[in-house]
């Protein structure tokens, strides 16, 4: 998932998917250490969407946070 797609969800559809990568980040990594994990490079690629989908969210917070101080 791209970070285009990401600014199209809501904070809560955001946290979500947050949830669910890093689920399936821990997932991967016990796979791994039990030496069932057929695709190594499957973590990079979650580790990443981790970050972005938290890049995302911070972005947003940023957002809402200035929008307050404007109007104040």
């Amino acid at each position: 998932m791209n970070a285009l797609e990401l600014r199209k969800l809501n904070y809560k559809e955001l946290g979500e998917k947050h949830d669910e990568a890093k689920e399936e980040l821990f997932n991967l990594r016990f796979q791994h250490v039990t030496n069932q994990l057929d695709n190594t490079s499957r973590i990079k690629q979650v580790k990443r969407d981790v970050a972005r989908i938290a890049t995302v969210m911070r972005e947003q917070e940023l957002a809402a946070w200035e929008s307050q101080q404007e109007e104040a």
